[in-house]
């Protein structure tokens, strides 16, 4: 539980630079809180008003949106053994199938211990990130000029930090952040905004998987092992 509340903490707490990157991209404050009341899935949100500010439309954001919440399928796959809910309350679980909770979830020894993890990394993730999505959405509505604060960047910004960490111990995803920069890049002039980012994600089929190489500074760890 201590080290759950530590994480939902920590995490939450970027809600505020969604908030933000939310109102600047155009949605109003209560847009942007039913975004983060009912998505709830963090990257998929950024890559949503990401799309939206470069001007793209609700279908491409969403597409995006989807595209990376699809891995949620898969941590819900071993958490319904893990966790043994049945009935109603599986709605609400899946609600909460994210990365920080399945990864909390799967550290633990035992089924019991694994519940009361991910209920605590749950509750207090989902608190911390609405409750600083409102904070972060109505103090940069109240700035009025957000290009001169330099908010107008900060969902790109946040998103390429949230990649960085995924990039530093495995040479494939390393290539496949290339081809798919690359294939993006490609597409801008000729695509309208949303779609690249899709076209990009075809990287991922193109770039063959296997065993994991560690580059160089980075450990070894077979694709797929959990990252300390």
């Amino acid at each position: 539980m201590r080290d759950g509340l530590g994480m939902g903490v920590a995490v939450g707490l970027s809600g505020t630079a969604f908030g933000a990157a939310a109102v600047t991209a155009g949605l109003s404050v209560p847009q942007a809180c039913t975004l983060s009341l009912f998505a709830f899935t963090g990257a998929s949100q950024f890559a949503l008003v990401g799309v939206v500010a470069g001007g793209g439309g609700l279908a491409a954001g969403a597409a995006g949106a989807l595209l990376l919440g699809a891995r949620n399928t898969l941590y819900g796959l071993r958490l319904a053994d893990l966790l043994h809910w049945r009935g109603p309350r599986r709605l609400l679980v899946a609600h909460g199938v994210i990365d920080e909770t399945a990864a909390g979830a799967f550290a633990q020894p035992t089924a019991a211990w694994a519940r009361t993890s991910f209920v605590t990394v749950f509750a207090s993730i989902y608190l911390v990130w609405n409750l600083t999505t409102l904070l972060g959405a109505l103090a940069t509505e109240r700035i009025g000029d957000t290009d001169a604060f330099g908010l107008d960047a900060m969902s790109a910004a946040v998103f390429l930090a949230l990649v960085g960490t995924r990039l530093r111990g495995n040479r494939r995803e390393q290539a496949v952040a290339v081809l798919g920069a690359a294939i993006a890049l490609a597409a801008v002039p000729l695509a309208p905004p949303g779609v690249p980012v899709l076209l990009a994600s075809a990287a991922a089929l193109v770039v063959p998987s296997g065993a994991g190489e560690a580059a160089p500074g980075g450990e070894s760890r077979k694709d797929g092992e959990a990252r300390p």
